[in-house]
């Protein structure tokens, strides 16, 4: 085994490990922690829609989206994450 294969692979089980530890049971209150840990939710698959992910964690689409806008950041629906508003485009 090579040693570009031995990093990929140690990389491989570590980024395993470490995504089975970092389950949330709940959603962040922080807003930016927020916005981080639902794109990353939606960019990973984990869920399909911000709808699905929302009622995961027993909330509403429209709470998040009033939410975060109120904290400037807006939903794409085209590209299934939070931006700033003004880069949303």
């Amino acid at each position: 085994m090579s040693k570009v294969t031995k990093k990929r692979t140690l990389l491989s089980t570590f980024a395993e490990r470490f995504n089975k530890n970092c389950e949330m049971d709940h959603l962040p209150k922080d807003p930016a922690i927020l916005v981080s840990s639902v794109n990353m939710l939606l960019r990973d698959e984990e869920y399909d829609t911000l709808e699905a992910l929302c009622y995961s964690f027993g909330t509403e689409p429209k709470e998040i989206k009033d939410y975060l806008y109120g904290h400037g950041f807006v939903y794409s629906d085209q590209q299934r994450q939070f931006r700033l508003i003004g880069y949303d485009q």
